[in-house]
């Protein structure tokens, strides 16, 4: 049995066309609906397929066959027609056309395009205003068929009007369609919603239409209204005065404020948007009318005030005041200010024109002039002018420099010796002006001395005045304190300090004496043992205790400052003299004492010169050296048959002269103290002389002395007698 399906499928609106072919030739179609709605823009694709039918041939046409207006795409059992986009060119009935052998089959589907992509619109002729007429047109933009069109617009839940458009279009085309309502806002409007609703009825039958709306907020404006002004404090006002403005508007919405001042040309200049206006420092040309606006979408409302700004006096104040007490070195600031005038200008000068000797400096309200540092001078009246506009007023300031720095200070002469005259000198370092100085100086409750200085006009300098007094310390002195005070007034101004002391307190001094040094156990020792060296002196203060060891050259070398020196193992180079000293402010005290070490001989040396070996005849110096500090006793000996035979040494050196053979032998030295001995030894090697041949005859000598005239003599003959020849003459007696 032959059986054959042919399916038509749209993509967004999808339409099934099932062909069923059989011998009786019986036709199903699904789903039912033979046509299809299509929104302009938008893609629909019709797919044609069969069944049954391995090879099928497919086509596409319109009923009145008109152009496609879309793209055919066949794939085995299937072709497709796809419109995109969707057009006025696609509004058609397609046939789709199917050949499998020798049977042909063919099904229709009717395509029908509409336009509703977009939302109303709602427009008012000018802004809502309470009381005042106002049309609302609600618009559907791009519509198409816009016959099946209807708008209706809403205010609140209350229909205002509806609409159709059933008269047909001429041509094909997408169209704005729109409804208009006119009426007068209330206030009972305000806040309620209008809806544009549009609804398009593109089905024949009972099928739902597609609709669409827009909601828009009913805002209902009232016109600024009421326009006040409050103005604190006045509107009189002086100059350098500050005024407060507040603007206030009736309206809905509420009214924008904004301030302006009328121009004299009749403009007005913006001075600000905010609904208080503050205006500082006022001027004269400040005065005048100024303006208040309310403002918003509906209308404007205005309100004038005008401001009186009179003039003002100027005042000049000079800071830090009428006088000022100024340290030199320092620096100082002098202040001209200005109350009450906008541009004022400066100038300084002293009262008798002198140069100002500072920098100055002006801005705005304020001059300053500075004078850095402070110098004598600067002693002068200084006089600051201020011009505003074409008044005149000025300042003056007098500036007194004064240097009074440093506390005094108290020097001695020398150290304070019970007994010994001492000057005590209070210096006051780099005053002025020294003419206003006063020095005292106390020892203890009592005055010492007191010294005013006298003017000297001629110097305008910083110096140093000081007060000297003698006296001669005693003991009862020691705790006294030596107080010098310095006094500097200058008239009634104030400044700090214009007193200065300095003290000192007194401590007399006592020379050292009566030293001493305690040697334990003893000055003499051997070597290894221990000695402590203590060593005591009087005297105020307290003599500090120096140990010093007295070198070669007779010069000292600090070795300890304690007052006990010790030696835990003595050796033979501690030996030597050593020196207390006990000294303070006051003078020295001394004291010495000599170490002895006692060393056992050692390192001895005997020695043979030239040689240990010499010749007979030859002198032989034999020496024995020790170094022991102190010295040792050296005695040398030569080696006999019968014993040792002591020789006459000389500072442990014995001399052979003309050694002999028997002279040959064992010499030795023993050194030796209170501690021990040591011995050394060495062995002398005296040789004999040999016998020589005289090879040197006196005959023979004659011969060379006689040889030696004969041959320069035949030289002399030989020169005269070749002479001769070359002259021609011969003489004997020149030969």
């Amino acid at each position: 049995m032959f059986r054959k399906m042919f399916v038509i499928f749209g993509a967004s609106d999808i339409l099934w066309m099932v062909f069923a072919v059989s011998q009786a030739s019986q036709i199903d179609i699904f789903p039912s609906e033979p046509e299809i709605f299509a929104q302009i823009g938008h893609s629909v694709s019709l797919t044609c397929s069969t069944a049954s039918c391995e090879s099928p041939s497919f086509s596409w046409r319109t009923q009145m066959d008109s152009p496609l207006n879309g793209k055919v795409r066949n794939e085995g059992t299937t072709s497709m027609l796809i419109m995109d986009p969707v057009s006025f060119g696609n509004e058609h009935q397609y046939l789709c056309t199917v050949i499998c052998g020798a049977i042909k089959l063919e099904k229709a589907i009717q395509v029908k395009i509409y336009s509703f992509s977009k939302d109303p619109e709602i427009h008012f002729s000018s802004p809502p205003e309470v009381g005042k007429q106002v049309t609302v047109t609600c618009s559907v933009p791009d519509v198409y068929p816009f016959e099946r069109l209807e708008i209706e617009l809403f205010k609140g839940n209350r229909s205002m009007k509806i609409q159709d458009f059933l008269e047909p279009s001429e041509e094909k085309a997408q169209e704005t369609k729109s409804l208009e309502v006119t009426f007068s806002p209330t206030d009972e409007d305000i806040g309620k919603a209008l809806v544009c609703q549009a609804t398009l009825h593109i089905y024949d039958d009972d099928s739902p239409p597609k609709v669409r709306k827009t909601t828009k907020q009913l805002e209902v404006y009232i016109s600024p209204k009421d326009t006040a002004i409050s103005v604190d404090p006045s509107t009189r006002l002086q100059e350098g005065d500050s005024v407060t403005m507040t603007c206030t508007s009736a309206g809905l919405p509420a009214p924008r404020i904004l301030w302006s001042k009328k121009l004299d040309n009749g403009n007005l200049q913006l001075l600000s948007e905010n609904a208080t206006l503050t205006l500082i420092s006022m001027r004269a040309e400040d005065s005048g009318i100024y303006v208040c606006e309310g403002d918003n979408p509906v209308g404007k409302d205005r309100k004038e005030v005008e401001l009186i700004v009179q003039e003002k006096n100027f005042t000049v104040e000079i800071l830090p005041g009428p006088q000022i007490a100024a340290q030199i070195g320092d620096s100082v600031v002098l202040t001209c200010d200005v109350r009450d005038c906008d541009s004022p200008s400066f100038s300084w000068r002293t009262q008798i024109d002198s140069p100002l000797k500072g920098e100055v400096r002006s801005e705005g309200s304020k001059s300053t002039l500075t004078l850095s540092p402070v110098s004598p001078e600067n002693e002068h009246f200084y006089l600051c002018t201020v011009m505003c506009g074409q008044k005149k007023l000025e300042k003056r300031i007098q500036v007194k420099p004064y240097s009074f720095s440093s506390d005094p200070e108290i020097e001695m002469s020398g150290p304070l010796v019970s007994g010994n005259p001492v000057t005590v000198s209070c210096k006051v370092p780099n005053v002025y002006p020294f003419d206003r100085l006063e020095i005292e100086l106390l020892k203890g409750e009592s005055i010492m001395m007191n010294k005013i200085f006298s003017k000297d006009v001629s110097k305008k300098a910083l110096e140093t005045k000081s007060l000297e007094k003698t006296f001669i310390p005693t003991t009862e002195d020691t705790g006294n304190v030596l107080v010098c005070l310095a006094r500097l007034s200058i008239d009634e101004m104030e400044f700090e300090p214009k007193q200065r002391q300095s003290t000192q307190t007194l401590y007399v001094n006592v020379a050292p004496r009566d030293t001493t040094i305690l040697v334990s156990p003893s000055s003499i020792l051997e070597e290894g043992s221990s000695v402590n060296m203590t060593c005591a002196s009087d005297g105020l203060p307290a003599p500090k205790i120096l140990w010093h060891r007295q070198l070669s050259n007779g010069d000292l070398q600090l070795i300890s400052e304690n007052a006990t020196l010790t030696f835990t193992s003595t050796k033979m180079e501690d030996s030597g003299i050593y020196v207390c000293e006990g000294i303070n402010q006051a003078g020295r005290s001394r004291k010495e004492v000599e170490l002895i070490i006692q060393v056992a001989p050692k390192d001895i040396q005997l020695t043979a010169f030239p040689s240990e070996s010499v010749k007979e005849g030859d002198t032989v110096i034999i020496s024995c050296t020790c170094g022991n500090v102190p010295p040792t006793l050296i005695i040398l000996k030569k080696k006999a048959e019968t014993g040792y035979t002591v020789l006459q040494s000389t500072d442990g050196a014995y001399t052979i002269h003309r050694a002999q053979l028997e002279d040959a032998g064992v010499y030795q030295c023993e050194s030796k103290n209170e501690v021990g001995s040591q011995l050394r030894s060495l062995t002398l090697d005296v040789k004999g002389r040999e016998s020589y041949k005289d090879y040197f005859s006196p005959g023979l000598l004659v011969l060379y002395c006689a040889s030696s005239l004969i041959i320069p003599a035949i030289g002399m003959i030989i020169y005269f007698a070749r002479r001769a020849n070359m002259t021609g003459s011969y003489s004997l007696v020149e030969a």
